[in-house]
């Protein structure tokens, strides 16, 4: 009884017949006019947003609580799609490509890794079950992954328990870095929330994830100075729209919001 109706729902993001395969070339993300809200809910959380993620570069989007950041994360891989607009990569809207496909090019990393009750080889392994044992190798290095495997008795065939419940925070997160470069996806998505880990741990993760967006299309929600800095655009929002965008040295002068995000990190 429980389980019937589940099976039975109908999946609402559907692809177009004749959808195509994505072509990419300089991976250029561009949301136009894009509205969207929550089923269920009366609130727009975007509205008419329009916003361009330069190709090969790192895109970050700061903002208070419930400003939107997620959902626009969440509209790239379609996990919802936008009530009015489009969002088109290199030309192309997502909503004519093979959702397959899309989501082929995209590697996520959020602060929720899903890990399963497998050896660590095997968790690396789930995002592309074809890679040989000298690239998991060279990914586990890449995302300091070894730092911690190597103290343990089996290693790599360590099976991790449920959800990775033997593993602390900052563990998963290296898992789930590792896991995206051995995707080689040309889109990074990343929500990096690592406030709760500790200084080391951190600096570790923060090289990681220096190494696995280099020369990728990446958008980045940030919680942290550091990978604001190394963005080349940051755009602040508010209540669903773009309240300003520009360099760390531009928005520094030219939004309260930023200043505000930014004074109490320094304090």
């Amino acid at each position: 009884r429980r389980i019937i109706p589940i099976i039975d729902t109908k999946n609402e993001i559907t692809e177009k017949v004749g959808s195509k395969n994505l072509e990419i070339d300089k991976c250029e993300i561009k949301f136009e006019n894009c509205t969207f809200k929550y089923e269920k809910s009366e609130n727009i959380v975007l509205n008419n947003l329009n916003m361009i993620l330069s190709g090969g570069k790192m895109t970050a989007l700061v903002g208070y609580t419930g400003a939107g950041k997620s959902s626009i994360l969440n509209l790239i891989p379609r996990f919802y799609d936008c009530d009015e607009g489009d969002i088109k990569i290199d030309n192309q809207s997502i909503y004519n490509i093979k959702i397959k496909d899309l989501r082929k090019n995209i590697s996520l990393v959020t602060q929720d890794v899903t890990l399963f009750d497998d050896t660590i080889k095997n968790n690396i392994l789930y995002a592309n079950p074809s890679a040989s044992d000298e690239e998991i190798l060279k990914v586990a290095e890449k995302s300091f992954v070894n730092d911690f495997v190597i103290k343990l008795p089996n290693q790599f065939d360590t099976i991790i328990g449920e959800n990775g419940v033997r593993l602390s925070g900052g563990e998963k997160q290296r898992i789930s870095i590792a896991r995206a470069m051995l995707k080689k996806s040309t889109i990074i998505l990343l929500d990096e929330a690592t406030s709760s880990l500790d200084a080391e741990t951190e600096s570790k993760i923060q090289n990681a994830m220096e190494i696995l967006t280099k020369n990728k299309t990446t958008l980045v929600i940030a919680h942290r100075l550091s990978t604001i800095l190394n963005a080349n655009k940051i755009f602040v929002i508010d209540k669903g729209s773009i309240s300003a965008k520009g360099t760390h040295k531009e928005l520094i002068k030219n939004s309260e919001i930023y200043k505000n995000f930014y004074q109490k990190q320094v304090k």
